[in-house]
């Protein structure tokens, strides 16, 4: 190479060495084509996973996990035998758990739908603030009460019992998601930021349309009333269930099935359109099974506004990973661990069983004010 090519900076930055510099080899390990993954991004340290940045972050997952586990089952056991007055074993006493049991499926039930749609419904809105009850199911839910009750008296709520109107209120609140998303994400001006601010609207409109109408109801009325829009599990029969657990488990195993494009759609539409995901469509499937799932849970117990986004608060901040498929088993455990161990010390320890909604809900907001205030960086 010539005098010119070994002293010049661009010579230099070709890769020849000048007269003075000494060649230097180092020992040191180099990245082998082993130790690379896709485009040459250097793999993980060895010994992790994909869904967790280090082994300490996994090992505290799996402790997370048997907490959860212990704690679901301690609280599971403690609404089943403390406070039964019967004797242990004997045939009354098996009466008492057995309407227990009833208690403890439908928590599960409503744990189940609640942590699995809002953790989904957050994952493709692509915000950790917002949940499904914005979409106005609740609303729905409050307005077809009220109506009723407001139609045909004291009585409406008797005429609301039973299987008819469950799968009624089933198919009327998935029929209404399904075209609002069908409208607004298949359009021509196709945007998940309007189709939210619908749905605020749709909720306040029904809102709005229910206090009318419970403001000329008598207070007996207003009473009957009050008593179906709290949450409580007390609202749920058993005649429900057989219809309510095969909807909720189909929805859930689709979504979870569905978790690996989820882990994808986190990441945000430029990134699903570079992978080959058709984000328009993936979007839209998961919204219809959340909608399935939000529609068990409302119509099985009553609304319940912030429980979700509690529930799926506490799972980011205990799970540690982004891996869908370990964030909804979590989810679904912190559920029943929240609704399962209010009851318990709220009925033995304070006495106060119908107030378990309202703390939930009062704990829920705090959390959702918090997360507010802190722009969301939980």
């Amino acid at each position: 190479m010539d005098e010119l090519s070994t002293r010049s900076p661009v010579g230099r930055r070709l890769g020849a060495p000048a007269e003075n510099d000494r060649l230097e080899i180092s020992t040191a390990p180099t990245d082998t084509a082993e130790d690379l993954g896709t485009l040459g991004a250097p793999r993980r340290p060895r010994g992790s996973s994909g869904a967790f940045a280090d082994a300490r972050s996994r090992r505290r997952y799996w402790i997370v996990l048997g907490v959860l586990v212990v704690l679901a089952a301690g609280f599971a056991l403690g609404l089943l035998a403390v406070g039964n007055p019967m004797p242990v074993g004997s045939r009354g006493f098996w009466l008492i758990a057995e309407l227990r049991t009833t208690s403890l499926v439908v928590m599960g039930v409503a744990a189940f739908c609640q942590a699995t749609a809002t953790i989904a419904f957050q994952t493709v809105t692509n915000n950790r603030i917002i949940t499904p009850s914005i979409m106005g199911f609740e609303s729905l839910y409050t307005a077809i009460q009220t109506t009723a009750v407001y139609m045909l008296g004291a009585a409406g709520v008797v005429a609301l019992q039973g299987t008819g109107q469950f799968l009624l209120q089933v198919a009327v609140m998935v029929g209404l998601s399904v075209l609002l998303y069908g409208w607004l994400l298949r359009g021509k001006y196709a945007n998940l930021q309007v189709m939210l601010l619908v749905g605020i609207v749709l909720g306040g409109g029904l809102g709005s349309v229910s206090s009318f109408m419970q403001r000329l109801l008598t207070p007996s009325e207003f009473d009957v009333l009050s008593a179906r829009l709290f949450g409580s599990v007390t609202n749920a029969s058993v005649e429900y269930l057989p219809y309510a657990i095969p909807l909720c488990v189909v929805a859930g195993v689709l979504i979870w099935l569905n978790a690996r494009t989820l882990n994808v759609i986190s990441l945000g539409r430029d990134v699903c359109i570079n992978v080959g995901i058709d984000h328009g469509r993936q979007t839209i499937y998961t919204l219809v099974l959340v909608s399935v799932l939000m529609a068990v849970s409302t119509a099985l117990i009553g609304p319940m506004t912030f429980f979700g986004f509690l529930v799926a608060t506490l799972t980011y901040q205990l799970a540690g990973t982004h891996d869908h498929r370990l964030l909804l088993p979590v989810g679904v455990l912190v559920g029943f661990v929240v609704l399962a161990g209010a009851y318990f010390v709220m009925n033995h320890v304070f006495y106060a069983q119908g107030v378990v909604s309202i703390i939930i809900e009062l704990v829920g907001g705090i959390v959702f004010l918090a997360v507010i205030m802190r722009k969301g960086r939980l």
